[in-house]
């Protein structure tokens, strides 16, 4: 297998007095989706904002595509070729979708065939091309959220809770979406509780408790393993 394109070794992430990230250790594979899973609060969207560089790691080493990153700021990350959806999805509200999508095309003006593709696999963004964002659907403005990070070709995609709350529809757009992006050879960290979505989607997986790794290996082999999902998530995934 070629390099990680993401490596994490020992990364200790600390937020205020809390000791969130405790050494880290994570490898994310070229051409595929990581799944990031776990309970709430064991520090996966800190994993996340700490490698584009929200959170600063007190400790351990960040390397994206063999440059170490650790220090770096965000814009010179986001720059280097690293997509980041956040889980609160990050859209102005007060621009148009238009203006959201240019402001989000970092390296020039937008490719006309990217933004075909786009509108293909989220035909309301068309629709509301020339509407501001604070009027769409929760769910529009989650695909917003995805389109804005998917509108230029990135060498690696951090997506936090992509189908949060939305309803299956929108939720079964949103897999599809992320499938064609998989299918086009993109890397994909992600972050996901749906557990269907992440069968579906996942290669890899990584599974967290209390700021650490605690199980990595093919996500096939957990999805097929409910004592395994029980044991490491202590809920029955096959429910979901």
């Amino acid at each position: 297998m070629s390099d990680p394109i993401l490596r994490l070794d020992g990364v200790y992430t600390n937020i205020a007095q809390y000791h969130i990230l405790q050494g880290v250790d994570l490898e994310v594979p070229r051409g595929a989706v990581t799944m990031l899973l776990g309970r709430n609060g064991v520090g996966k969207t800190t994993t996340l904002r700490t490698v584009i560089g929200h959170w600063r790691a007190h400790k351990g080493t960040v390397t994206f595509d063999g440059e170490d990153i650790t220090r770096k700021p965000t814009p010179a990350i986001a720059r280097a070729g690293l997509g980041f959806v956040p889980e609160d999805m990050g859209v102005f509200a007060d621009l148009t979708v238009e203006e959201n999508m240019v402001l989000a095309a970092v390296s020039g003006p937008i490719d006309s065939a990217r933004l075909d593709w786009v509108f293909t696999i989220f035909p309301p963004l068309k629709t509301f091309w020339k509407s501001e964002a604070g009027t769409l659907s929760g769910g529009q403005k989650q695909m917003l959220s995805i389109a804005r990070v998917m509108i230029e070709d990135r060498k690696l995609y951090l997506i936090d809770e992509p189908t949060k709350g939305l309803a299956p529809a929108i939720i079964t757009t949103m897999a599809r979406a992320l499938k064609d992006l998989k299918e086009q050879g993109a890397s994909i960290l992600l972050v996901e509780q749906n557990f269907a979505v992440a069968k579906a989607l996942g290669d890899t997986a990584n599974v967290m408790d209390d700021g650490r790794m605690i199980w990595s290996g093919q996500m096939a082999e957990l999805a097929t393993n409910a004592a395994l999902q029980e044991q490491l998530m202590g809920l029955s995934l096959d429910a979901h």
